[in-house]
């Protein structure tokens, strides 16, 4: 089993509980944290994640994560470099640490296990591990793309998305409780939203890749047309006629 561990979630724990504290506090409870989720994975391998610079979701809205403070915590740089130099952390540059997760996730076989307290990546079919409340949880692919309609309704806070106003995880499982497939959840919520154009920003916004440069796209929605006002339509329809 391989642990990919969100190292973004272990740097600002690790540099919050030793604020005040010299800096090997702040890194020996990141190690400990790391050392803590290979034992309850029973993981034999691991590969740890951090969000670098220029993230693709602030080129498509200035309002993503605008409401975060630029500050950050004491210890948090050290941490940072702890995780790259001793535990060979991965730094995501133009896209986060989510999102290398949700490639590197292994979805059929579910021989790796994403660790991570994001729920963002619940989205992410496979083994999941949540480091904080020690539940373990599996993903199925159905479940995954549904979580992410869910979201597009809630919204998410954190990140500046705001969803549909009213609606929180409550109205939104009762919004697409009978609704069974990715074209009706898909439809069910651009018709609360009656806005496309933020709507399927904010599902861009939400979406982790599961592939490399991977991207949001709807789903295809069965549709009947016929054409009959061009020459090869008409023609068509002659030949159906004849038939």
């Amino acid at each position: 089993m391989r642990a990919l561990i969100d190292g973004d979630i272990v740097v600002f724990r690790g540099a919050c509980s030793a604020i005040g504290e010299e800096t090997w506090v702040a890194l020996a409870r990141a190690d400990k944290m790391i050392q803590d989720i290979l034992e309850e994975t029973g993981a034999t391998d691991y590969q740890v994640y951090l969000t670098g610079s220029n993230n693709f979701r602030r080129e498509l809205t200035p309002t993503y994560k605008a409401h975060r403070p630029d500050e950050k915590p004491e210890h948090w740089q050290a941490v940072r470099e702890f995780l790259v130099t001793q535990h060979k952390a991965i730094v995501c540059n133009g896209w986060e640490a989510d999102d290398e997760m949700g490639v590197d996730q292994d979805k059929e076989t579910m021989n790796t296990i994403i660790c991570s307290i994001d729920k963002d990546l619940l989205q992410i079919p496979g083994r999941h591990y949540n480091f904080v409340k020690k539940l373990h949880s599996v993903v199925t692919p159905e479940n995954g793309k549904k979580f992410l309609y869910l979201q597009s309704l809630i919204g998410d806070k954190s990140d500046n998305i705001i969803g549909i106003t009213g609606i929180g995880p409550v109205k939104a499982e009762k919004a697409l409780a009978d609704l069974h497939t990715e074209e009706e959840w898909y439809e069910k919520c651009r018709e609360l939203y009656n806005d496309d154009e933020r709507y399927h920003l904010n599902l861009q916004l939400l979406y982790i890749w599961q592939k490399p440069n991977d991207s949001w796209q709807p789903p295809k929605v069965a549709t009947t047309t016929t054409t009959t006002d061009s020459p090869q339509g008409e023609e068509a329809t002659q030949q159906q006629e004849q038939q």
